[in-house]
């Protein structure tokens, strides 16, 4: 029986929470579509810069990931990683609620 060492702390990686991992599911090319596609790329660039995975996902295409992650409206952003499970509908325009959404910024009282 072997132990293994512990990684120095400068070699390890980045803890999984560290990374997000979004769905964005989207109808075609509308303008709500469109505008929702380039507020969550932003924001993500702005806030998340190297440290998430985005999919964009077209409904008409793909429907069948919609049925499982339950989508009942269009746009919906959902944060799969890190937990809690989140979901935002709209074309994410409101930066802070998106923010809140990813647990980037506290929610105000």
């Amino acid at each position: 029986m072997t132990a293994r060492k512990a990684k120095p702390a400068t070699q390890r990686t980045r803890r999984p929470a560290d990374q997000y991992l979004l769905r964005l599911y989207v109808t075609g090319t509308t303008p709500k579509s469109m505008r929702a596609i380039e507020n969550v790329r932003r924001i993500c660039e702005e806030h998340l810069e190297g440290r998430y995975t985005l999919e964009v996902i077209d409904l008409y295409t793909h429907l069948p990931l919609a049925r499982g992650d339950q989508i009942v409206a269009a746009p919906t952003l959902i944060k799969r990683l890190p937990a809690p499970l989140r979901q935002l509908i709209g074309d994410m325009s409101d930066e802070q609620k998106v923010l809140v959404g990813l647990d980037l910024r506290p929610r105000s009282r």
